[in-house]
């Protein structure tokens, strides 16, 4: 048994290292990460625009305040909450989400592109890529959070 063990934990930290290295864009640059993106992802964040997300994020999966997956943000700005809605661009096809901005639009709440979705899925502490989140607000992080949503509010928004 404890060699299952030893096993398991070698595993966790191999796991560990390569989370990081792709988390921290290391292995690709945001150029690349740009030049895969949909011809609908408008307004894109900035490089440092998307590490403060990606940030934010993080803060908001620790204390379990956000929403992740098409079907859950859906449902949740149709139930009127509120915060920053952060979209992948790379998200393929387009079908699946090109819906979400006009409802983000019409209610008011801001809402960004941003290029990975498997950076975007991992900053949320899951091991699959995650297409949209729904960063609600909290006093925990409510800096990071009002310092995200002031910028992605100045973005300016497609025609």
């Amino acid at each position: 048994m404890t060699k299952t063990k030893k096993e398991k934990v070698s595993a966790d930290v191999e796991e560990a290292t390569e989370g990081g290295a792709t988390e921290g864009g290391a292995e690709r640059s945001y150029q690349d990460l740009v030049s895969n993106v949909n011809p609908i992802s408008q307004p894109l964040a900035s490089k440092r625009l998307s590490k403060k997300l990606y940030k934010c994020v993080k803060k908001a999966a620790k204390v379990k305040n956000i929403r992740r997956g098409v079907k859950e943000v859906q449902k949740f700005i149709n139930k009127g909450e509120k915060g920053i809605v952060v979209l992948a661009g790379d998200t393929l096809p387009i079908d699946v989400y090109c819906h979400l901005p006009v409802m983000c639009e019409d209610r008011s709440l801001p809402y960004a592109y941003i290029p990975s979705k498997v950076d975007l899925g991992s900053s949320a502490g899951s091991k699959r890529p995650t297409c949209v989140i729904l960063i609600k607000p909290h006093q925990d992080y409510q800096e990071a959070y009002d310092e995200c949503a002031q910028e992605v509010s100045g973005l300016p928004k497609p025609l």
